[in-house]
């Protein structure tokens, strides 16, 4: 997802910081809301049409290793453009893509179609628990919503939980406020960073880094 355009920037981080004093329960309802009212007309953002948002896949899905995925997610999947890009990139990967929006997955679901293997579910990352863990993650223009420090601490603790033994997560944010985003991710030990491309050539400079979860042993679902 990437910011309203019609919000100026610094009243944007505003209103995402207040609204992290609610609880964490209450702020995901609260974002839901506000999503889905976003979400009143197809693509609020262009993501499927405008030409920076397609670099941004493209230099995204460039920087992953070439190895088998079985199971991907995507947090923040928004209407399903980069899911389905996923889906042609990796054909043989089960693919869950979840988002805070009802509205939005509903297109999401609509633009897949009826494939088994691509799945969307509407959960909130601070309280997401799937029943499994994944090989790659992905998790795009999603974190600055989160507001104030300790949520993006919970929430970088819950991506890394996510992984399975030697999986792979991907942050893609604005750069140079990826550095501030990613830095409990880094700060901490379940994952090391093994890449990160910092895109400077564009309007809106972005980081595409690369984590991987530790070799120690972990119990499988």
């Amino acid at each position: 997802m990437t910011i309203p355009a019609r919000l100026p920037e610094t009243m944007h981080r505003m209103l995402f910081r207040t609204l992290s004093l609610l609880t964490p329960r209450g702020q995901g309802a609260v974002l839901g809301r506000y999503f889905d009212w976003w979400h009143r007309r197809p693509d609020p953002w262009n993501l499927g049409t405008d030409g920076y948002e397609h670099h941004k896949y493209t230099t995204t899905l460039r920087q992953l290793p070439a190895r088998p995925y079985r199971r991907i997610l995507e947090v923040g999947c928004s209407e399903g453009v980069f899911t389905r890009l996923l889906a042609t990139a990796y054909p043989d990967a089960e693919i869950t893509g979840i988002d805070i929006s009802a509205r939005a997955l509903d297109r999401a679901r609509r633009r897949m179609g009826a494939t088994r293997r691509v799945r969307f579910l509407e959960a909130d990352i601070l309280s997401h628990r799937p029943d499994h863990r994944f090989d790659l993650v992905f998790c795009a223009e999603t974190l600055y919503y989160l507001g104030r420090g300790d949520r993006v601490r919970r929430a970088s603790a819950r991506l890394s939980d996510l992984l399975d033994s030697a999986g792979l997560l991907v942050m893609v944010h604005p750069w140079p406020e990826a550095e501030r985003l990613h830095r409990h991710l880094e700060a901490g030990t379940a994952v090391a960073k093994l890449t990160e491309h910092v895109e400077i050539t564009v309007h809106r400079p972005f980081a595409v880094a690369v984590y991987q979860a530790g070799t120690a042993s972990r119990p499988t679902a």
